[in-house]
């Protein structure tokens, strides 16, 4: 017999980047699979449907759950660590903030992460969180196994031995099912020798396919209406190297006190008034100064984001790239907008995911934010107009409006995930609108 899953009254449910919410017909918190199995049960008797909710940190309608909303923050923690093959298995929910004192232990990291770390391994891997690194893939290609309670409230196991259904279920928009535990294959603990300073834009662009192949993570964020790019070069060193470079006082300088406060402070400015944000962007250009230093693989992948933003990212074929910069730049001076955040550019190698933004194909990645204050206009639709003349494929849990007629054109594999679904959840008891919009009915 399995436990009741605890519930609370339902109130208003938000995002992080606050681009969606909704009030759930019913929140519960299960800790175990039978809890979640009990839960689509009852949906299914009441004619709702069910969402698993982590971290909210999807900026897309992903989550967005108007029937039963499964809180996962009980499903957390370390199921059990194999040695000889470091491999990991976690529950859902774990965070990924979480996991490297989790491993550390062990003497095992996980091979790349991104730059943020608040969302949950079910969150990061059913969109499609990525690192940088034309090497390296997202993190969902990190999974070798997982269990998830399918549509019908069967209990599956999906593992290596199964390799059409992984790449299905690794990376499954929540379309699939609750996944409740994700094994992952880490590596032994490392460390990061990371390069940062600014670069002319122009030399940035023009040498971005050379600096990804010569650099373990390579990435870059250029500040709209000047000429300077932030670039980041990462070289992977062994865990045994010592820390060093700025001490805490300046890494809290420069991480805190810049990256966040002053910018969070030149950001709500500009949302006032946006037509000082051009020379706003000057001044925070020209407070970036180049550092060099070494630490542990978490501790420089990751990066402190407290300003409040909305984001679209599109995938392209990494060669894409330098053009589709270049686009970007010439809309916003040719439409006058006023951008006070900076594009972020990164890379991953191919992989054979079925929805995986890199599926089939060497990848880089632009990504285009907004102050969360600053006023509604149509950049990011420009932007995307751009991305999906280069063949494009948004990013699951950022803003888009790809819909399945597109997304079909520029996915080999949709089709043969949508048969996955099928079997999955025969009666959409996962299903919401943005599903609908990206899968079809």
């Amino acid at each position: 017999m399995f436990p009741v899953s605890a519930r609370s009254a339902p109130g208003t449910w938000r995002n992080w980047g606050r681009t969606e919410s909704v009030v759930p017909a019913q929140v519960r918190t299960p800790r175990s699979a039978g809890d979640i199995a009990t839960a689509i049960a009852d949906a299914r008797a009441e004619g709702l449907t069910v969402k698993p909710v982590g971290s909210g940190h999807s900026f897309s309608a992903i989550a967005v759950a108007a029937g039963i909303q499964l809180d996962m923050s009980a499903l957390r923690g370390l199921v059990s660590v194999d040695a000889g093959t470091a491999q990991a298995t976690f529950r859902a929910g774990t965070t990924l903030h979480e996991v490297p004192d989790l491993l550390a232990p062990h003497g095992l990291a996980m091979p790349n992460l991104g730059d943020v770390d608040a969302q949950t391994l079910s969150g990061a891997t059913s969109t499609g969180t990525h690192g940088t690194g034309g090497g390296f893939g997202g993190i969902s290609t990190q999974i070798v196994g997982l269990e998830i309670v399918t549509g019908t409230g069967e209990v599956r196991k999906v593992g290596s031995d199964e390799p059409a259904l992984l790449s299905a279920a690794a990376l499954g928009l929540g379309a699939l099912g609750v996944v409740t535990e994700i094994t992952l294959q880490c590596v032994p603990s490392f460390g990061l020798h990371a390069q940062e300073g600014p670069e002319p834009i122009d030399d940035v662009i023009d040498s971005f396919l050379d600096s990804v192949a010569a650099h373990d993570h390579y990435e870059f964020y250029w500040f709209p209406h000047t000429a300077i790019a932030l670039t980041k070069k990462n070289a992977r060193v062994g865990a045994d190297v010592p820390a060093h470079g700025p001490g805490t006082v300046r890494r809290y300088i420069d991480d805190e006190l810049l990256s966040n406060g002053l910018f969070g402070v030149l950001c709500a400015v500009g949302a006032r008034t946006p037509k000082v944000v051009p020379t706003l962007n000057s001044l925070a250009s020209r407070a970036l100064s180049a550092r060099s230093y070494t630490d542990s693989s978490t501790r420089v992948f990751v990066s402190s984001r407290t300003v409040r933003f909305r984001e679209m990212e599109y995938a392209l074929p990494i060669e894409r790239i330098p053009e589709a910069l270049q686009q970007v730049r010439e809309v916003i001076v040719r439409r006058r907008y006023k951008i006070s955040f900076p594009l972020e550019v990164r890379a991953a190698a191919a992989d054979d995911l079925m929805l995986s933004t890199a599926s089939g194909r060497v990848t880089g990645y632009i990504a285009v934010h907004r102050y969360h204050g600053d006023r509604a206009d149509g950049y990011f639709d420009d932007v995307e107009e751009i991305m999906m003349s280069h063949g494009g494929r948004p990013h699951w849990g950022k803003m888009h409006t790809a819909g399945t007629e597109y997304l079909r054109t520029v996915y080999p594999r949709f089709d043969e995930f949508l048969a996955v679904r099928a079997d999955f959840d025969p009666d959409r008891v996962f299903d919401n609108p943005y599903l609908r919009s990206v899968l079809g009915p």
